[in-house]
């Protein structure tokens, strides 16, 4: 368990990769998380990564000014429909596409993401839907 700000930030800027893969995985509290994002802004796009990261955390850093961060929280599976509300009108683009190809936003979700300011975007989503139409099991076994 990362247990301070200075060990997380010591954890990730280590070269030794079982120091940074533990900044990555390991669990710490929600106060060691906003402890972290206080003194060490630079690093939410690590603590976005972190795979234990709690639901709190991950609202907070939807709220990011980095279109980089918050396209690392459009990409986690523990996504929320909170996360989704905050993200899905998203004025970078590149946070949008990766709410479209997050296999946990449903399909009903993803056409709530704005699209019409991009062509590209219209067209992936089109793709995420047609994909998953081809993709899904029968409702009744033959």
């Amino acid at each position: 368990m990362i247990r301070t700000a200075e060990e997380f930030k010591q954890l990730r800027e280590s070269e030794i990769p079982e120091e940074f893969n533990r900044a990555a995985r390991e669990e710490a509290s929600i106060v060691v998380w906003k402890d972290i994002l206080k003194k060490y802004p630079e690093l939410a796009f690590w603590v976005a990564q972190n795979k234990s990261i709690q639901i709190e955390i991950l609202i907070e850093l939807a709220k990011s000014p980095d279109s980089n961060v918050r396209c690392m929280v459009a990409r986690k599976r523990k996504i929320t429909y909170k996360i989704l509300d905050l993200l899905k009108e998203d004025n970078d683009e590149s946070v949008r596409h990766a709410l479209i190809c997050n296999t946990k936003v449903t399909v009903e979700q993803k056409m709530t993401i704005r699209t019409d300011d991009s062509e590209w975007l219209k067209k992936e989503l089109k793709e995420k839907i047609k994909m998953s139409k081809t993709h899904t099991l029968p409702t009744k076994r033959p």
